[in-house]
C-alpha cells in the first residue's frame, strides 16, 4: 500500500516538476518575443496634414507594417513646433508635415531631427492679400501700413522678401502679429491693411471674403513642407521610414489625381466646405521627395532672416542637421 502510494507521489511529483519547467519555458519565450517585438511607430500629425491623414483614415500604414510586425500609433496636435518638440524628447518617431519655417525653430532650440521628406515648391499656397476693394495694387503701397501675419511663420518670412524685393524692410510697415482666426477677424473689419496667409485660410478668405492677391510667394517663399523624424529612429528603422516614404509619396499623387474626392474627404476634417479645400490643394504641390540640397538652402535662407529679425535665438546651421536618404 505504502509502495504504491508513494510510486504514485512521486509520478505526481515528477509530472508537477515538468509542468513547472514547462510553464517556466513557456514563461521564458513569451518573455524572449515580447523583447523581440519591434517597437511601435508613432506618428504626430496636425489637421492640416493632409497625406497622413488619407494614410491614417485608410490604414495604409498599419497594413504595409503588419509584415514586420510594427504598429502604428497616431497622435494629433494643433501646431507644429510642439509636434518637433515631442518629437526631439522621444514622443513620436515621426512628424507629418510641417510648414517650412517651424524646423529652424526646433533646431535653434537644440532638437536633435533628422530631415525626412518635403513637399516639392507650392509657392502660391501662400501669400500677402488685401480686401476686393482697396486701392493697394503693389507690395511698395504697404509702406505704413499695418500688415497682419502670424511671427515667425512662413507667411512672416514671405512679408520680409517681399518687401526687400520693394526696397522697404519690416520698419517700413507697422507689423501686426495675429493667430490665422484673429488675423481675417482683423481684416475684414478693416483694421489692418494687408494680411498674410496660407493655404487652406488663403483659399477661405479669397471665397468668402473676396480678397485679392497683393503678392505671392513666387519667386520669393517656396513654400515647402517638410517631415521629419526623430535621428534616432531614422537610424534604426530605415526599413520602415521607406515604407512611410512610399506610401506618402503615392497619396500625393493619389491627391492630385482625384482633386474632388480628395477635397470632399478632408473638407468636414478640417471644418471647411469642399470647393475651398479644393482650391487649395490645387496650389499645393503634394509631392513627396527626399529633401535636396535646393530645400536645405532655403531652410538656411529662413533661418538667417529670423536670426537677423531677432526672432530665433540663435544661429542655426542647417547643414549641421542629417538628412534621411531613401535605400
Amino acid at each position: 500500500m505504502n509502495s504504491r502510494y508513494n510510486a504514485r507521489r512521486r509520478q505526481l511529483l515528477a509530472a508537477t516538476a515538468a509542468a513547472g519547467v514547462a510553464a517556466a519555458a513557456g514563461a521564458w519565450t513569451g518573455s524572449v518575443r515580447a523583447q523581440h517585438q519591434p517597437a511601435p511607430l508613432r506618428i504626430g500629425y496636425q489637421k492640416s496634414s493632409t497625406l497622413m491623414i488619407l494614410l491614417k483614415s485608410r490604414q495604409t500604414l498599419e497594413k504595409a507594417l503588419a509584415p514586420k510586425g510594427v504598429a502604428v500609433q497616431w497622435y494629433e496636435f494643433t501646431s507644429g513646433l510642439p509636434l518637433l518638440e515631442a518629437l526631439n524628447i522621444g514622443n513620436l518617431d515621426l512628424s507629418a508635415d510641417v510648414a517650412d519655417a517651424v524646423p529652424p525653430f526646433a533646431l535653434a532650440a537644440g532638437a536633435d531631427l533628422t530631415y525626412y521628406a518635403s513637399e516639392t515648391p507650392s509657392p502660391q499656397a501662400q501669400a500677402i492679400v488685401v480686401r476686393g476693394d482697396s486701392p493697394l495694387r503693389e507690395v511698395a503701397q504697404l509702406k505704413g501700413q499695418r500688415v497682419a501675419f502670424a511671427k515667425g511663420a512662413g507667411a512672416h518670412y514671405l512679408v520680409l522678401e517681399a518687401l526687400a524685393r520693394a526696397g522697404l524692410s519690416i520698419r517700413d510697415i507697422d507689423p501686426v502679429y495675429l493667430s490665422p482666426a484673429d488675423a481675417r477677424a482683423a481684416f475684414e473689419r478693416g483694421s489692418v491693411a494687408a494680411w498674410a496667409i496660407w493655404d487652406p485660410f488663403l483659399s477661405a478668405v479669397q471665397r468668402q471674403a473676396n480678397a485679392r492677391v497683393l503678392r505671392d510667394g513666387d519667386g520669393l517663399a517656396s513654400y515647402r513642407r517638410f517631415y521629419l523624424a526623430a535621428t534616432p529612429y531614422a537610424r534604426a528603422h530605415a526599413e520602415v521610414l521607406d515604407v512611410v516614404f512610399d506610401a506618402l509619396r503615392d497619396a500625393g499623387e493619389w491627391v492630385k489625381r482625384n482633386p474632388a474626392e480628395a477635397a470632399r474627404w478632408h473638407a468636414p476634417l478640417i471644418g471647411l466646405d469642399a470647393a475651398t479645400v479644393e482650391a487649395a490643394n490645387a496650389r499645393r504641390s503634394y509631392a513627396v521627395r527626399t529633401v535636396d540640397g535646393a530645400a536645405l538652402a532655403e531652410q538656411q535662407r529662413i533661418a538667417d532672416a529670423f536670426t537677423a529679425q531677432q526672432i530665433l535665438p540663435r544661429k542655426v546651421a542647417i547643414s549641421g542637421s542629417p538628412v534621411w536618404r531613401k535605400a
